[in-house]
């Protein structure tokens, strides 16, 4: 109701009586009286009117637009990280001493990379929110994913199939995209080559998230300080990191340390695609694979994600469901050799090598799917 009605209806309603009991009195002192009380009082109802409908503006979110990160930033030193981590989780356990615990979120960080069966007995005594995952091969750049994991494992089974359908999809569009490319020239045949290597990539995923692969190398939880604590003393878990400054995950950047990178965060080298510019190119935009820093939700998405690999850094922008945080190219630096971090876990079935891309028609340059935090 508009405050010109709310007024009308007072008036309409306090008015005629008024009338008719200053029609009684008559004239005097006491009618004097009573015509300023009266309008004191209906000055008071106004005044009072109008601060309560001022008051009932809606609110907006105080939250939007802020990015919190969590985790180790590139470039940074993995040891100066793990001891920071664990200096904060010690001193989130000595406050709890002399005030109540409160529940907080944390990125747990495993020691390998683990299947969905293995994350029950982990993860125990807290509450799981999502986990990230990643196929590890040597040398090879794949896509960092999470997961919603509200109950294990049924829902990182039912997420990694998710993928599996995402990235069949993917290598169907790589494989078109190099069956458009048409020539003999050296640029043409790298561009075969780059999207025949994103096919066999993206088709390694699909088989190896479908068969619940030991892909999952992190995971958000939330739980009070001596629950963290008993996580933290777990032996395939690498640290806890708290943090009680993220209020929503959607607007929360996300870089666990690789389980096989013990000195500094870099993304690892891609030795399986060569280097194209596809600026001239006729067959589309360059399609690149995601960066192993930067991690993307599970849902579907429309095809590989397009341009070099990048990495999400915090800006005071929210990370898709806004606006993305600002993007800075990832160093060139390369990585001593990779030693195998599944633990010891049996790999899934991946086919070793692909047939060169048939002669599906062209495809349209695909979409870039979503990111969810970072990197």
């Amino acid at each position: 109701m508009r405050l010109g009605d709310l007024l009308r209806q007072l008036d309409s309603r306090l008015l005629p009586p008024l009338a008719r009991g200053m029609a009684r009195l008559g004239h005097g002192r006491l009618r004097l009286r009573l015509l300023t009380t009266v309008a004191l009082f209906s000055s008071a109802a106004v005044l009072i009117t109008a601060v309560w409908a001022a008051d009932r503006q809606p609110v907006g979110d105080p939250t939007v637009g802020e990015v919190t990160r969590v985790g180790v930033v590139q470039g940074e030193s993995i040891p100066g990280y793990l001891e920071s981590a664990r200096g904060e989780l010690r001193a989130l356990v000595a406050g709890a001493a002399s005030e109540p615990a409160r529940p907080t979120y944390a990125l747990v960080t495993l020691s390998a990379y683990l299947a969905p069966d293995r994350l029950t007995p982990v993860l125990a005594g807290v509450s799981v929110s999502e986990v990230v995952a990643r196929l590890w091969r040597p040398g090879t750049q794949t896509e960092i994913v999470r997961i919603p994991a509200m109950r294990l494992p049924d829902d990182v089974v039912a997420g990694m199939s998710q993928v599996a359908e995402r990235k069949d999809r993917e290598a169907r569009d790589y494989q078109e995209r190099a069956a458009a490319v048409t020539g003999d020239g050296a640029r043409e045949r790298d561009l075969r080559t780059f999207y025949a290597s994103g096919a066999r990539v993206a088709d390694e995923e699909a088989t190896a998230y479908r068969s619940g692969c030991s892909c999952v190398y992190a995971a958000v939880v939330r739980g009070d300080p001596a629950a963290l604590a008993r996580i933290d003393a777990r032996p395939e878990v690498r640290t806890v990191d708290p943090a009680p400054e993220v209020q929503r995950l959607d607007r929360t950047v996300l870089t666990p340390p690789l389980p096989e990178q013990d000195d500094v965060a870099r993304p690892p080298a891609d030795a399986s695609m060569p280097p194209v510019d596809d600026t001239e190119s006729t067959a589309g935009p360059g399609v690149g694979r995601e960066s192993a820093t930067g991690p993307s939700s599970a849902g579907p998405s429309a095809g590989p994600s397009a341009g070099p690999p990048v990495t999400v850094t915090t800006g005071p922008v929210g990370p898709g469901a806004t606006d993305p945080p600002p993007v800075v190219e990832t160093p060139t630096l390369d990585p001593p050799p990779e030693p195998d971090p599944t633990d010891g876990s049996a790999p899934a079935e991946i086919p070793s090598d692909r047939s060169p891309p048939g002669t599906a028609s062209p495809a349209d340059a695909p979409a870039s799917g979503p990111t969810t935090g970072g990197t």
